[in-house]
């Protein structure tokens, strides 16, 4: 009994923990590294393409009207560019459900080093290199896993296409 009391008591402890409100600095922190990593850059494309989604849905029900859609999809397009911050902010926020505020602040002090700068300049690059390497791989080892398993099926009188 005791021992589900001090796993109780360290769950609801850690639930009023992750409740708790980030500080100040803890939120400016974590504007500072949003900033440096251009996480809000990263979403940039959802308001466009969400304008677009619905446009496209509009002009499709209502044909005659494809040149107004498309003027008020404009309009939307310019209007809606204003919610980004508030994306950014819930993004912002984000950083402080992860990291704490002394991390944040040995992250940011990281990402202004100039390998922290390497990191954020060229760790795109190695994604992208990366994702090519993986694509070239599994194409070679789906090759393979066919061949094997075709000369299995084949070894039980089977012939599969």
């Amino acid at each position: 009994a005791l021992c589900a009391a001090a796993i109780v008591s360290a769950a609801l402890a850690g639930a009023a923990q992750a409740q708790q409100q980030p500080t100040a600095g803890a939120l400016a922190l974590a504007k500072e590294m949003s900033d440096i990593k251009g996480t809000t850059n990263i979403f940039d494309p959802i308001i466009v393409g969400v304008v677009e989604s619905t446009r496209q849905t509009l002009a499709l029900g209502n044909p005659n009207m494809t040149r107004d859609i498309d003027a008020v999809a404009a309009q939307m397009r310019g209007e809606m560019q204003a919610r980004r911050a508030e994306l950014s902010q819930q993004l912002i926020r984000v950083y402080t459900e992860f990291f704490t505020e002394a991390e944040l602040k040995e992250a940011v002090a990281f990402y202004k080093t100039p390998l922290g700068k390497k990191l954020l300049t060229d760790e795109p690059k190695v994604a992208e290199t990366s994702m090519k390497v993986a694509d070239e791989w599994s194409q070679k080892f789906a090759a393979e896993v066919a061949t094997k398993m075709r000369a299995e099926l084949k070894k039980k009188g089977l012939n599969p296409i």
